[in-house]
């Protein structure tokens, strides 16, 4: 059988395909959002909390060791076994398919925050603290914003990782983007144009992230741009003044 294009418009505009990666989206937008904040704690203890260090290191060594596959049916297979209130309707396979991909999320994404707030020179931290920033208002004012525009391009790059991941959900019978496809494939055995249709808004997606990235990247450069400029002739100002 040739390639239809007829069959393969039908597929591309289809109802299915399209909930389909909604479910892809929203399940990838949960993930990383809930893995983002809950990694900065984790990025914390690693760098600074000694007492803390061997238990999250223990769980950065678990949980990227893992297949996520293997994590997936754990949570959702597993885990009902340990805890009858999971047996529930609630835990759906979307909310088993968002813990284990949070899970495996946190230990990727507070690598590259520890990473990242390393690269913060400590003069930072104590030059807010001269201003009379407390050690909070300093991290979330000054730390954290330097540290976030060093790590965004990994951040993002696991992002997009995440996004096509999603694909695995499959296993768990969450009706994803690929789990559509495959039943529409087990229907019709139309499998290239089904394929086709699946890769066009894999493309679209991570294009319009890469785009996104591009464009925040831009932004956050400029604006690091101006606000050393400002500090650098509010500086030699200061010093002009001082000598005369």
């Amino acid at each position: 059988m040739l390639f239809d294009p007829r069959i393969f418009v039908e597929a591309l505009l289809s109802s299915a395909l399209l909930k389909g990666a909604l479910i892809t989206i929203a399940l990838s937008i949960v993930v990383q959002l809930a893995s983002l904040v809950l990694c900065l704690p984790v990025a914390l203890g690693l760098s600074t909390r000694r007492r803390y260090r061997w238990p999250l290191r223990a769980y950065q060594w678990i949980f990227r060791s893992a297949p996520l596959v293997l994590v997936l049916l754990f949570i959702w297979n597993g885990l009902p076994q340990i805890f009858p209130a999971l047996r529930s309707d609630w835990f759906n396979p979307f909310l088993a398919a968002a813990i284990a991909m949070t899970l495996v999320g946190i230990a990727y994404n507070a690598e590259i925050m520890r990473a990242a707030l390393l690269s913060v020179h400590k003069g930072q931290a104590e030059a807010a603290a001269a201003l009379g920033l407390r050690r909070g208002q300093a991290f979330f004012l000054v730390v954290l914003p330097q540290a976030f525009r060093v790590a965004l391009p990994s951040l993002m790059n696991e992002f997009i990782t995440l996004l096509k991941s999603t694909s695995l959900a499959y296993t768990i019978s969450l009706r994803e983007m690929m789990t559509v496809t495959q039943l529409s494939i087990s229907a019709s055995f139309r499998f290239t144009e089904w394929y086709a249709a699946a890769l066009v808004y894999y493309l679209v997606m991570v294009s319009i992230l890469t785009m996104i990235q591009a464009s925040v990247e831009h932004r956050m450069s400029v604006a690091y741009a101006r606000r050393t400029n400002s500090t650098s002739t509010s500086t030699v100002k200061a010093r002009a003044a001082a000598t005369a």
